[in-house]
């Protein structure tokens, strides 16, 4: 029999496994297995609308939930702390290839546990507390980790945030140079969890290069974007690439780190055993499924298709009347300003969700709202591409949108998008 016949044989197997192992989590802790069918069936009947959650693959999930998590192993290839580590070893140098092949990196760390692991690994390596650091406004589109007052980043180090341009609503390289030439930092951070256009690497990398800093980008959000070419990559100019596996490129939850040579005996001594004990088998595994997936060429046309949906949805809201902060976008989300309709960005977020729509409030530029209840509201068109989910139905999904936000205390117009929202659910289920 051949090992096609002998994939297809086994899936059933496969299947009656994991159907048996159900029946004992049901038997044995009802309660965590109705929370889990719980969480099932929510994402089964919303569509996902925030931009760093997605659907991880059935062989992802089948990964994580391995008996490799069973197994300690502390330190790296070849170099553990424990014996019978001979399979790890195979895995986690597997996920480090992969990683680099995917990107074309010189140096991959798999092993940080998320994104701000990775981000703190990049600046233990090599920062001394007090040191400089220039990166984007958390207010602006950036991350916690960036330099945030109540964030490690902020207490450790000195921090100087840039920002985007008041009419524009997007960075102003020149504006950043100047603040770079003044500031002089050692490190400048590159990325953002809420920025909805395309970085321009190489201007970083001019300006890092003239204030002798060093370049660390964090492609958290938009790394699948980036491994299928369809955002501009920058591996080949930054000294450090942070990320996480999830977002864009659908897989585990969990982060990694890519550098050049030079960097890596530094990165790899700040991961273990300056910040972490042993890694996470069963996610590394994980990671090395979704880096493979990403190199097939459904992945290419799955992240073109997100960035596709994220501008139909964008602009269709936009002809609505939707004030859209940088006036659009060229990734996989954008900002929705609702102060115009009379709300709220958490009043918007919780009718969405009223409706069966997920999606985050969020600070938008210049925001003159308390963090906790900001002006705006975050959309991000991962999720549902996964569910395969395209323009046609961009432009149904901004009429229900729209429907809910301009009537968000009408509960009768939010039973009636709901409802639509559960027929869409059906007809695009999670994929798995």
């Amino acid at each position: 029999m051949s090992s096609e016949s002998d994939s297809r044989a086994c899936k059933p197997c496969s299947i009656m496994l994991e159907n048996r192992r159900r029946e004992c989590l049901s038997s044995s802790d009802p309660e965590i297995w109705q929370l889990t069918r719980a969480e099932a069936e929510r994402q089964r009947t919303h569509i996902e609308l925030i931009a760093s959650e997605n659907y991880s693959s059935p062989n992802v999930r089948q990964v994580m939930a391995s008996e490799l998590t069973d197994k300690y192993a502390e330190g790296y290839p070849r170099h553990r702390w424990y014996e019978g580590c001979q399979v790890a070893d195979s895995v986690e140098s597997l996920a480090i290839s992969r990683a680099k092949k995917l990107f074309g990196a010189e140096h991959a760390n798999v092993q940080p546990h998320a994104g701000s692991q990775a981000n703190m690994a990049v600046y233990f390596s090599f920062l001394k507390p007090g040191d400089k650091i220039l990166s984007m406004d958390l207010r602006h589109g950036g991350h916690l980790t960036h330099g945030h007052s109540h964030n490690f980043s902020g207490l450790l180090f000195q921090i100087c945030h840039y920002g985007v341009n008041r009419e524009t609503e997007q960075i102003d390289y020149d504006e950043l140079r100047d603040i770079a030439r003044d500031f002089r930092p050692n490190i400048i951070v590159a990325g953002a969890s809420s920025y909805p256009r395309t970085l321009r690497f190489d201007r970083f990398r001019a300006i890092a290069d003239e204030v002798g800093a060093r370049l660390m980008v964090d492609i958290a959000h938009i790394a699948g974007l980036v491994a299928a070419g369809v955002h501009p990559d920058p591996v080949c100019v930054a000294d450090y690439v942070t990320s996480t596996t999830h977002k864009t490129l659908r897989g585990p939850r969990g982060g990694f780190i890519l550098c050049k040579s030079e960097y890596g005996s530094a990165i790899d001594k700040t991961i273990f055993p300056g910040m972490q004990g042993g890694p996470l088998m069963h996610i590394i595994a994980a990671k090395a499924v979704a880096f493979r997936e990403a190199m097939e060429p459904e992945f290419k046309i799955y992240a073109e298709q997100i960035v596709r949906n994220a501008k139909v949805l964008c602009e269709s809201l936009a002809d609505k009347g939707a004030k859209i902060v940088s006036g659009g976008t060229d990734n996989h989300l954008f900002l929705i300003d609702c102060l115009p309709l009379g709300i709220s960005g958490g009043q918007a977020a919780a009718a969405l969700d009223r409706a069966n729509i997920t999606a985050n409030k969020n600070v938008i530029p210049f925001d003159t709202r308390p963090p906790h209840d900001p002006s705006g509201v975050r959309i991000g068109t991962p999720a549902i591409t996964t569910r395969g989910m395209t323009e046609p139905e961009m432009i149904l999904l901004s009429d229900l949108i729209w429907e809910v936000m301009t009537n968000s205390d009408d509960e009768a117009t939010i039973a009636r998008v709901k409802s639509q929202v559960l027929e869409m659910c059906e007809a695009f289920p999670v994929p798995g």
